[in-house]
């Protein structure tokens, strides 16, 4: 005789053989015996929790010759023809197979006869969602109100796909995934019966690999079977799965929590010698680390964790030892890793730097005792404001900071007076008096734009016009000064460049010269030269050197700001990095 599978052998009978289904066999019974049965059900959930199982059992305790019944006899001739798939009352359609409109007239042309010899006909359509839209059209009426005598069982993994017409006309029973315990149970049910020494451990792995689906968890058992013979370890389990041993992953969350990274690369060293894929491996650690998560989070997680009661007291045992703010940056870190492995090749070392960053991790602090460390520091208890804002005074062997980065009571006070100060000639000397523009006003007049001297002829000159007219000064803010003199003011622009050519306008080129012979006192001849390939050697512009000095006085800040004991502290308390550097003054603008 040839080899029954388990799936099949042990495929269920009754609706008390159903397991992890109860509200779907509960409701079934409760019809039956109340007589408010329906004409067309449709059962929907993932592969192998029992729909086609739940189809065929309904058929045998609508048609099972002891009467009517929540739980058919399966010794009759009836019950043992739908069983075996032989009825011709009962019919099983494969609607992967039979998509078309013309399969869907064939049936209904069927549904017009009484049975031959059964209470009702019962038409079974496996994977309906697959018939084309067609075929749902012509069965529309027919499902609708079919006959007395005919009943219809629809089943589907993917009900999203079947039409609301077809939904609206079904009596609809979701199907769970079946829960791990109850798999096991199962399991351990039928190796009892079948003369199987296996540990438990070993039917949760199988169970594990069947993913809630009892089908799939039985053809995994038939495998093992199939290599191990009636007497199994657990150890031959886990090879011919590929699974990754559980006392790896208790082994790993263990030598993190204990903050021990040698044994932390241990582990990725025995996983490696196994052979074991390196992102499994680190996808298994992800969900055991959400195991300890959600043990310590919730008071009673039977309901939310797949797992055997013994792997639950091994869980409970290092979640005592666990905060949840730690496990939560723990799981960042793996699922950061697991990320990374996608798109690299070296998963193994991704997963030791996964590993000694999580080991060595610094525990966090309640905010409470953080905030009364900072006002220590502030105070100055630990020596850290007052002994921070002591070396930042000069001293001869190294320069002041900048005013920004200097403590607020260092910094120089504003002037008294808000005159402008003499300017300087650019080689020293006695302050040059500020020349008035030629034929200035009275005082009753506009103020004319202030003559500055910082020494550098070209800026002075371009705020000097600036001061005086906004829209020019902006333009010379982005030439070169190839010549700056009281007899020659050449500036260069790229060539074709939109400035060179309004400055190049009539009326913007007078009042630069205007403008020129009132900051030098003297008329200089004004050249406008325009520059191939960028200048070559022509002096940066002052957009340019604006950029420069403000890049190197943003670098300045952030060394200075790190440097800071202060910030130093911060940075560890809270394991940060500078983001972003403020001057004090920017700040209280905002």
């Amino acid at each position: 005789m040839s080899y029954l599978v388990l799936a099949r052998k042990w495929r269920p009978q009754t609706f008390s053989d159903l397991t992890g289904q109860g509200h779907v066999s509960q409701t079934l019974k409760n019809a039956i015996d109340s007589g408010r049965i329906a004409h067309a059900f449709l059962f929907t959930g993932a592969r192998g929790v029992g729909k086609t199982s739940s189809a065929r059992i309904l058929a045998k305790a609508l048609n099972c010759e002891q009467g009517m019944s929540p739980e058919p006899c399966n010794q009759c001739p009836a019950c043992l023809e739908i069983t075996a798939g032989t009825s011709v009352d009962v019919l099983e359609i494969d609607g992967a197979s039979n998509t078309g409109v013309d399969d869907i007239r064939e049936l209904r042309e069927n549904v017009k006869y009484l049975p031959s010899r059964l209470r009702y006909k019962i038409f079974i359509i496996d994977e309906v969602h697959m018939l084309s839209t067609s075929a749902f059209n012509a069965l529309l009426k027919t499902l609708e109100e079919p006959p007395p005598h005919v009943k219809f069982v629809f089943a589907t993994t993917e009900p999203h796909k079947v039409p609301i017409t077809i939904l609206s006309r079904c009596q609809r029973f979701d199907f769970k995934r079946i829960p791990l315990g109850q798999v096991v149970e199962r399991l351990r049910y039928i190796v009892d019966q079948e003369r199987i020494a296996i540990s438990d451990g070993a039917l949760t792995v199988v169970a594990r690999k069947g993913d809630g689906s009892m089908r799939d968890s039985l053809s995994v058992l038939d495998q093992v079977l199939a290599f191990c013979g009636d007497q199994v370890r657990d150890e031959e389990v886990a090879s011919l799965l590929g699974v990754v041993d559980r006392r790896l992953l208790l082994e790993a969350s263990a030598s993190v929590l204990a903050r021990d990274t040698a044994r932390a690369l241990g582990v990725a060293a025995k996983v490696d010698g196994y052979g074991y894929s390196m992102r499994q491996f680190c996808g298994e650690l992800i969900d055991h680390f959400r195991n300890l998560t959600i043990l310590v989070a919730v008071a009673d997680p039977r309901d939310l964790l797949d797992l055997s009661e013994a792997e639950l007291a091994a869980l409970r045992e290092q979640a005592a030892q666990a905060p949840l703010p730690d496990l939560q940056r723990h799981l960042a870190t793996l699922l950061r890793a697991e990320g990374e492995m996608a798109q690299s090749s070296y998963p193994r070392l991704l997963l030791e730097m996964a590993l000694i960053k999580m080991a060595t991790l610094a525990p966090l602090m309640p905010v409470d005792e953080l905030l009364e460390r900072l006002k220590k520091i502030e105070a100055g208890g630990g020596g850290g404001v007052a002994d921070a804002r002591a070396q930042w005074r000069p001293t001869a062997a190294s320069p002041a900071p900048s005013p920004a980065a200097r403590p607020p009571e260092q910094r120089p006070a504003p002037p008294a007076s808000s005159s402008a100060p003499a300017a300087r000639p650019a080689g020293g000397g006695t302050p040059a008096p500020v020349r008035p523009a030629p034929g200035a006003a009275a005082t009753t007049a506009p103020a004319a734009p202030v003559l500055r001297r910082t020494g550098d002829e070209w800026a002075d000159f371009v705020a000097f016009v600036k001061g005086a007219k906004m829209p020019l000064g902006s333009m010379l803010e982005r030439g070169s000064p190839l010549a700056v003199t009281a007899e020659r003011l050449e500036i260069g622009f790229p060539e074709g460049s939109f400035v060179l050519t309004s400055l190049r306008d009539g009326d913007s080129l007078a009042s630069l010269k205007e403008l020129a012979t009132r900051f030098f006192g003297a008329e200089p001849a004004v050249v406008l030269k325009a520059m191939r390939g960028g200048g070559g050697e022509a002096p940066p512009n002052l957009l340019e050197k604006k950029r420069v000095e403000t890049e190197r006085r943003q670098a300045d800040l952030r060394e200075a700001a790190a440097s800071h004991p202060v910030v130093s502290v911060a940075l560890d308390v809270f394991d940060g990095t500078i983001a972003e550097v403020i001057p004090l003054e920017q700040r209280e603008k905002l």
